[in-house]
């Protein structure tokens, strides 16, 4: 891991764009997510443009279209081959963890696929599982979208302002980016009921 992220941090211009890119897109479309974390990948493409070596709103849109790609890829792959994903040598090693996703998509519907781009395992497998359980795809995309835009921003500006500090920050982000999803959930909710009761307060609208 060490020897990847000198090299990354090495690298400038489009090949930075490319590998950060590759490795959040084949997180979820690949699996590679249980070799390397895209987060981390992420991270390091925040921290290269606090170096220079990237522009960092083009390190944003390379993060974030990555990340909404890559679980597209991944949704239509748990799709097309279905359960023979899950008979996998990868997942059922991971069958407990495999179930407990299976669980969280069942009960939480698209807040899973939200919330899911936040937790290591569940970003390399959630996608897959939608397309398996037969979510439609409008859903899946506008939840994937959302958490793709909320997390890949999140991660890049952490790594962006922790600079040459990301070593001590790399431990704490997953968590860092949760709170933020978080956040912007309430904020979203409260601004929507806020909305609806103007709404019913309106003259002329019936109870």
């Amino acid at each position: 891991m060490t020897r990847l992220t000198d090299w990354l941090l090495g690298l400038n211009g489009i090949a930075v764009y490319g590998l950060v890119g590759l490795l959040v897109f084949a997180e979820d479309a690949l699996f590679v997510g249980f070799v390397l974390p895209g987060e981390t990948a992420a991270v390091l493409g925040g921290v290269a443009a606090s170096l220079g070596h990237a522009a960092l709103p083009a390190m944003l849109a390379v993060v974030v279209g990555a990340a909404i790609i890559g679980d597209s890829v991944g949704y239509e792959v748990g799709r097309h081959l279905g359960p023979r994903i899950l008979r996998g040598r990868l997942l059922r090693r991971r069958a407990e963890r495999v179930v407990a996703a299976r669980e969280q998509l069942a009960r939480r519907g698209g807040t899973a696929v939200f919330f899911g781009r936040f937790v290591a395992f569940f970003r390399a497998t959630m996608p897959a599982l939608a397309g398996t359980a037969g979510m439609r795809y409008p859903k899946f995309l506008a939840f994937n979208a959302a958490g793709g835009l909320v997390w890949g921003v999140s991660v890049v500006l952490i790594g962006y302002v922790a600079g040459n500090s990301y070593a001590t920050v790399e431990r704490t982000f997953g968590r860092a980016t949760a709170l933020v999803a978080l956040a912007v959930v309430v904020i979203a909710a409260v601004a929507w009921r806020i909305r609806s009761a103007r709404r019913a307060r309106r003259p002329g609208r019936r109870p």
